[in-house]
């Protein structure tokens, strides 16, 4: 029976000095995302109610208006709505997903955007690191089939998802004449959300090149290069 060890890898040593300790000035960059395209989008008004938050929070946003986003798959990626969508994403530094539950799961067109978006985009991995907020509006009682299934997501596409998150039941009752959200336990979550976005999106934007650091991948570079060498001496 062979009893030796493995030979530790010096290599996996996680150095405290490596995190970057200055903090950049710049606001925050949060992109939202809604799904839904009704003339009375609760999604949409969630999301804007958001970005006012967001920005009285110190944050820089932009919203992605999903209108004419053409289905995944059906034309080229150089279709304008699609390379609008990317530049947004590798903009942002944070995300709001917010989509509709309709049928048990979220929309279609929740899901189209994120199908737009690559895990890799010409050497660079638009989502990977950046930090994400999951928000749903329900038509009747409180669900979270939508927030559920978009953690799934955030979590393929390589996201820090954060721990909260906000299910408003009955949103149509929870907006004004003004399309602005009526003070209630609903709004207090969403401000919680909003919060904790911020916070994890300050304490991680900076730190990006340390936490994407990958054993795996450091070992695979070391053998491709280790195999060119092989290459060579070969000839």
């Amino acid at each position: 029976m062979d009893n030796k060890k493995p030979v530790i890898d010096t290599s996996i040593h996680i150095d405290n000095h490596a995190f970057n300790k200055n903090s950049s000035l710049h606001k925050p960059r949060i992109l939202l995302l809604y799904g839904s395209l009704r003339d009375v989008s609760y999604s949409r008004l969630v999301v804007e109610e958001s970005q006012r938050l967001l920005e009285e929070m110190g944050a820089e946003t932009r919203i992605f208006n999903p209108s004419g986003l053409p289905l995944p798959d059906d034309t080229d990626a150089d279709h304008p709505k699609v390379q609008e969508l990317r530049e947004l994403v590798i903009w942002s530094e944070g995300q709001v997903w917010c989509s509709p539950e309709r049928h048990g799961a979220m929309t279609g067109i929740m899901k189209a955007q994120i199908d737009w978006i690559p895990l890799s985009l010409g050497g660079i991995r638009p989502t990977q690191g950046k930090t994400l907020a999951v928000m749903q509006v329900c038509g009747g009682s409180q669900s979270f089939n939508s927030v559920n299934q978009m953690r799934i997501l955030g979590r393929w596409m390589r996201m820090l998802t954060i721990p909260n998150q906000s299910s408003v039941a009955k949103a149509f009752m929870e907006f004004d004449d003004n399309k602005r959200m009526k003070p209630s336990p609903y709004y207090n979550r969403i401000v919680d959300v909003l919060e904790e976005l911020m916070k994890f999106t300050l304490l991680t934007r900076d730190q990006n090149s340390v936490l994407l650091d990958r054993y795996s991948e450091r070992v695979e570079t070391a053998e491709q290069v280790s195999a060119r060498v092989n290459q060579r001496s070969i000839k």
